[in-house]
């Protein structure tokens, strides 16, 4: 339990299943040990801060599958977006990707979705959170960012800025239905292959790019183990070397893995690629039995599907409904 004397926000009453502290991740510690963290669904985690008028990278929650319950302690305006979780205020369903205003007292639940994995809540100035390493953002496994170094949990207090009477700075916008991002079951990974893709015959690249994949039970912000047709290479192993985000690795049994925010900074697999990060915050969206299979691209189309993606956001107008 973290309780500050001080602290006024948010206080949580039910973690649900796994509730992290996030920011847009911790850069530049790769050196010590210390992976990225961050946003698994970047394209959610930056709408909502958006909606709540924040800068993008500012410190908010991601909820895995649901079941996060908060009581408000503070005036102050609030979103969620990514996976269709059931949003209510004391009871009364409302909307997601649109932000809204709460009050002290109000208590904030989100149930379990049926689609997807993660959504993200934001709150207008951000979560008042300490950061470690330069990030707030949490790795478990490295007991690092948040409020412990991990998850959630009951009767833990998420400070923030509360809103005063006076305060006419904040608007209450919403992300029209046709420009929200669709789930589903099944992504297409565009991947740019590697250096190592030489250690894979022209067979054996043909055959990984047309078969298609599932999400085994190994799923999770670290990485995303798949089962399907096996992919062969000439060597078992390398030395180990820095992995980059959405790297896929290819293991002794052939069973590609897809790497995310969370996985470990060196490792000795070969990698025949990279997947976009586009397309990395899609597949976290996904769970066991969902489907992927990978298309290749070349550098510069991973570049042009990059600033097409960036001018496609920040061109897409919020409505404002205050």
């Amino acid at each position: 339990m973290t309780i500050s004397k001080n602290a006024l926000g948010f206080i949580v009453t039910n973690a649900g299943v796994l509730s992290l502290i996030q920011d847009a991740g911790r850069f530049g510690a790769f050196n010590l040990g210390l992976t990225n963290g961050g946003p698994a669904d970047s394209l959610a985690f930056y709408w909502a801060n958006r909606l709540c008028g924040n800068e993008l990278g500012a410190t908010a929650i991601e909820i895995s599958l649901g079941g996060l319950e908060l009581i408000a302690q503070v005036n102050c305006v609030i979103a969620v977006t990514g996976a269709p979780m059931p949003l209510s205020i004391n009871g009364l369903p409302q909307t997601c990707w649109q932000s809204f205003l709460v009050k002290a007292g109000d208590t904030i639940q989100l149930g379990f979705t049926p689609l997807g994995v993660r959504c993200y809540l934001a709150v207008a100035g951000g979560f008042t959170i300490k950061p470690s390493f330069g990030s707030t953002a949490t790795v478990c496994r490295e007991s690092v960012g948040g409020l412990n170094g991990g998850k959630l949990v009951k009767h833990d207090v998420l400070a923030c800025r509360a809103m005063s009477k006076s305060d006419s700075s904040i608007k209450q916008l919403m992300l029209a239905e046709n420009d929200q991002p669709q789930y589903g079951d099944e992504v297409q990974l565009h991947t740019v292959l590697g250096y190592q893709q030489a250690n894979f015959s022209s067979i054996e690249k043909r055959l990984f790019f047309s078969n298609e994949y599932q999400i085994s039970q190994h799923w999770d912000r670290m990485g995303y183990r798949l089962q399907g047709r096996a992919v062969k290479s000439d060597i078992d192993g390398i030395l180990s070397e820095g992995i980059c985000y959405g790297a896929v690795q290819i293991p002794a049994n052939g069973q590609p893995i897809v790497l995310l925010n969370d996985r470990q900074t060196i490792g000795g697999y070969p990698k025949i690629g990279s997947v976009i990060s586009q397309d990395c915050a899609k597949i976290s969206q996904l769970r066991q039995g969902d489907k992927v299979c990978f298309e290749p691209i070349s550098m510069s189309q991973a570049d042009n599907m990059f600033h097409l993606n960036l001018r496609r956001f920040t061109q897409t107008k919020l409505i404002n409904y205050s």
